[in-house]
């Protein structure tokens, strides 16, 4: 029998006060429990709460120097345990071990960012109506933050939320998934092997219902940060803005390349095959819809095909395998019941995988599909799934609409050697995150990220917005006597 996890709290492990637990299994291979997991309770979420109140003053308190001080060590000793956590985080979520080990990397460069953050200017000089008054602004920390992560970057998002917060002042409770929170408590291993004061972060472990509405509802609670689907994201908005504190909601996309005529069409393909099917599309802004010019169409989709049959698809103990598992059953087989009842025609997999290496993962193969409905489920819904739907347009314009028809607004891609087609789409495109010529997944930890429409609650995370969303503007001015 696998002990249950504990929270970690106010700098130490801390069993939960209830006892009901979730297994925590590797989506790889079912047979392998790799943690039990406390559903946790509404007294967790106090103590949690608790201690990161208790801790503000004296870390709001510290100087910019010093705060960064702290996440230095932490992402030195996140390098230090790097391979550790990798193999761990492949383990919990089937993350590809080579993408496992960019997501430790990344950490270490969040954290660094961050750092750098703390010592820089926090306000600016403004002029008085007083003569021989000074005026000026002051950026202050927020409080105790909550922050709410998925699954699907189990240590990326919980750092790009956490560092900031940290940075400028705050003290952090997280709640990540129930599905990765071994992640997480090595998160809280690292940051205590860095010296954080206790309290400072938290980690508070268990379901939405169980633990995460009574954090969010917790009055020390100053600001909220979430990151997961756009139902959860609308309860917590009404929590937050009911109590009239500061929230994000980051909800997820149905991310699109447009391919124009002109376009390098072997580019498109590897960086559409790529951004579609690496870590079985699971990423908040993997690629899932491809709006094609249709006099390329034919040749666009042969490149792609030939690109996905390169991909090797296996159980993350396979340093060859490009694709890993879903995460979990009820995942695979709503892809599988989304593409049962799909129109048009498959141009590569489509079929249940099968052969003893799959037999006890959540595994779905690479598919692609061309000729789709664009109002069809597969061109609406957020798959989070190895499925590229592919449609047809006629000139920029109808890609353009085509592409911004659906209810989200995260990323894209337009492929294109013409300067005029890019410039319009850019200024056209209903999203936050606008390449051309590019990958629709990722964003350097330096600039803003978030999203339009149903995406995002319209923050941005990361960059210089990072300290807009942790902080609040402080006027002051000082009148001689």
């Amino acid at each position: 029998m696998t002990t249950p996890l504990s929270h970690f709290i106010a700098g130490t492990s801390r069993p939960s006060s209830g006892g009901d637990t979730l297994p925590d299994l590797n989506p790889s291979d079912t047979r392998d429990v790799v943690a039990e997991v406390p559903v946790g309770t509404p007294a967790d979420a106090a103590a949690a709460v608790a201690a990161a109140a208790e801790a503000l003053p004296a870390w709001r308190g510290l100087s910019g120097p010093a705060r960064a001080e702290f996440l230095y060590r932490w992402a030195a000793a996140i390098d230090a345990r790097a391979e550790e956590m990798a193999q761990a985080l492949a383990r919990e979520v089937g993350k590809p071990i080579g993408e496992a080990r960019g997501e430790v990397g990344r950490c270490i460069v969040i954290l660094r960012y961050y750092a750098g953050d703390a010592v820089r200017a926090i306000g600016e000089v403004v002029p008085a109506g007083v003569a021989g008054a000074l005026q000026f602004t002051l950026r202050e920390p927020l409080g105790v933050v909550a922050l709410i992560t998925p699954w699907n970057f189990p240590v990326a998002i919980p750092l790009w939320k956490a560092a900031p917060a940290l940075a400028f002042g705050n003290t952090v409770v997280l709640k990540p998934s129930e599905q990765s929170p071994m992640m997480a408590l090595m998160l809280a291993e690292t940051a205590q092997a860095a010296g954080l004061p206790p309290g400072v972060f938290n980690v508070l472990l268990g379901t939405g219902p169980a633990v995460g509405e009574a954090l969010l509802r917790a009055d020390e609670v100053r600001g909220i940060s979430f990151t997961g689907s756009a139902s959860v994201g609308a309860k917590v908005a009404a929590i937050a803005a009911a109590r009239n504190v500061r929230y994000q909601t980051e909800m997820g996309g149905k991310n699109v390349v447009i391919v124009m005529p002109d376009a390098d069409l072997d580019l498109a393909a590897k960086l559409t095959a790529a951004g579609a099917m690496r870590y079985a599309g699971q990423k908040c802004t993997a690629t899932s819809r491809a709006i094609v010019a249709s006099e390329v169409e034919g040749a666009f989709l042969d490149r792609i095909r030939d690109q996905v049959k390169g991909f090797s698809l296996g159980p993350v103990t396979d340093p060859a395998a490009a694709i890993g598992p879903v995460i979990s059953a009820a995942s695979r087989d709503r892809i599988w019941s989304t593409l049962a009842a799909a129109e048009g025609e498959v141009v590569c997999g489509g079929s249940e995988t099968t052969g003893v290496v799959f037999k006890n993962g959540f595994f779905v193969t690479p598919t692609v599909v061309r000729g789709v409905d664009p109002d069809a489920p597969l061109a609406q819904d957020e798959i989070f799934g190895p499925v590229l739907a592919v449609l047809g347009a006629d000139g920029l314009d109808e890609s353009i609409a085509l592409a911004n028809r659906s209810r989200y607004g995260l990323s894209a891609s337009l492929f294109t050697r013409d300067i005029g087609a890019a410039l319009r789409y850019i200024h056209r495109i209903d999203v936050g995150l606008v390449r051309v010529n590019g990958d629709t997944t990722g964003v350097d930890p330096h600039a803003p990220f978030g999203g339009m429409k149903g995406s995002s609650s319209g923050s941005r995370e990361q960059g210089s917005a990072a300290r807009e969303f942790y902080t609040e503007t402080k006027t002051v001015q000082v009148n001689p006597v």
